[in-house]
């Protein structure tokens, strides 16, 4: 989404006057306090793009971790690989004796 203004326009833009139009330096300092607040969302902003981003990041990473992302699935191919293990180790004297 892109914005209209930021703080330069804001800063030139100029007005026309009238007869009877607003005081133009009470135009001029509420236009610096919204410069000043345009300012600040945009650095804020930008800030949490970049949070977001790292958090994203963070995610991804987690995702491919099978320990990180589903310890339960983990545990269950250790507790295969342990039965593989035995059954090739101990053969069918296991089997035997269940």
């Amino acid at each position: 989404m892109e914005t209209k203004l930021d703080a330069k326009i804001i800063l030139e833009k100029e007005f026309k006057t009238a007869m009877r139009g607003y005081n133009q330096e009470e135009v001029d300092l509420f236009l610096d306090d919204v410069i000043q607040d345009y300012q600040l969302l945009k650095k804020r902003i930008t800030e949490l793009e970049s949070e977001n981003n790292r958090i994203k990041d963070e995610l991804a990473a987690a995702e491919k971790r099978p320990s990180a992302s589903n310890p339960g699935a983990m545990n269950f191919d250790l507790l295969k690989r342990i039965s593989n293990l035995e059954r090739h180790v101990f053969g069918s004297k296991l089997h035997d004796q269940e």
